[in-house]
């Protein structure tokens, strides 16, 4: 896997990740999974919504994330149609109003790495020229989002002491952990990795500070980024 890793940002008004166990009121996870993710880049770099999830299985593609602004939910109803019973838009009469979870204004730093350096390159263009084939959006075809490159950083081993994690931090990973007073700690179970049926093959709890904060840990596989003096220390999901 390469040393290099592409940094973005991405925000909008709204996003929403559904949790697939809600049903009549969707929830949504506080910051996109590992799948919404790989949906998201593969939007910017045109792939095609058929088979865009193995262009990111874990053995190839490299995905971290970072919650940038406080996690903020709020609940707005949503007008449904069942468009498979009539044929035409203007002979819908019934609608349903369910009230859907949103994250409100959301701002994200994702990590990117991959494999294929054709690919990769693919990537770093589309985000260094602010230009992406796929509308880009956070969850939902309504919810487009914003996205701003912010380099290419290096990326070294961290050692497993315990250290700031800036990231988002998976369960699975940690060896000890140091909560602070003050910070608002939280876990989710989340699908990180779909197989060539479009299934979720993977689920995997991932630990978060609601505000945005670092997370006190030690870590296996943690690195450290650096570019230009700017460091940051992450775990891929």
């Amino acid at each position: 896997m390469p040393e290099r890793v592409i940094v973005f940002d991405v925000w909008g008004d709204y996003a929403h990740f559904r949790k697939n166990y809600s049903t009549s009121s969707p929830l949504t996870y506080s910051f996109p999974p590992r799948t919404a993710l790989s949906g998201l880049i593969g939007a910017i770099a045109g792939l095609d919504k058929s088979d865009y999830f193995s262009w990111f299985f874990r053995d190839t593609a490299m995905i971290g994330c970072r919650i940038m602004d406080p996690v903020k939910k709020v609940r707005i109803g949503e007008n449904l149609i069942d468009t498979k019973t009539a044929l035409k838009m203007h002979l819908i009469k019934n609608r349903t109003q369910i009230r859907f979870e949103f994250v409100k204004d959301p701002k994200y730093r994702i990590y990117f790495s991959h494999s294929d350096n054709e690919f990769y390159e693919k990537v770093k263009e589309m985000l260094s020229s602010h230009q992406s084939i796929y509308t880009p959006c956070l969850g939902l075809s309504e919810l487009i989002c914003n996205f701003e490159y912010l380099g290419e950083y290096e990326r070294t081993a961290a050692g497993e002491e315990i250290q700031e994690i800036d990231s988002v931090v998976p369960g699975r990973y940690i060896r000890e952990t140091e909560f602070e007073e003050g910070k608002e700690y939280f876990s989710e179970i989340m699908p990180c990795e779909m197989g060539e049926a479009r299934e979720v093959t993977d689920y995997r709890e991932i630990l978060f500070e609601r505000n945005g904060e670092s997370i006190r840990a030690k870590a296996s596989e943690l690195w450290e980024l650096e570019n230009g003096g700017s460091s940051e220390r992450i775990l891929f999901l």
